[in-house]
């Protein structure tokens, strides 16, 4: 499965304090009417959410980290579930001893600061739909 893509638009931004990063990603991809992109996201969260996913019972497991956290690393995709936008991310933090944790990126991950780009672009957008092999929810 390949699909060709250009950069349609590219949008800079800094995200609000004490804001839930995912949704308000979503948000600004819903805003900008996303459907295919890219996102990316550097900065620190005052609380960290990562999802596990257990191969074997198809299901996600959370890991809250309530404490004060570096974004090394946020990387995701844009794409339709549903006829609607959804980000599909994974998120590594680093804590103040240099220890790294990481995984896909859920609700309840509080931003400190944050500085994003998303890459919207131009092309028929991949659309998500239920795998039966792994219980996932993946482009078809």
């Amino acid at each position: 499965m390949l699909k060709e893509y250009e950069v349609k638009n590219v949008y800079m931004g800094r995200l609000p304090y004490g804001a839930d990063l995912i949704e308000e990603l979503t948000e600004i991809v819903k805003e900008k009417k996303i459907k295919a992109g890219k996102v990316t996201v550097i900065g620190a969260v005052k609380q960290g959410v990562i999802s596990f996913y257990d191969q074997e019972e198809q299901e996600y497991y959370d890991e809250i980290f309530d404490e004060k956290l570096e974004i090394a690393n946020c990387t995701g995709n844009i794409s339709l579930k549903d006829a609607k936008p959804m980000i599909h991310a994974h998120i590594s933090f680093g804590n103040e001893k240099g220890e790294m944790f990481g995984g896909h990126l859920s609700s309840g991950t509080i931003i400190f600061a944050g500085e994003y780009i998303i890459e919207e672009f131009a092309g028929e957008p991949f659309k998500r739909g239920l795998d039966k092999v792994t219980g996932l929810t993946l482009w078809e």
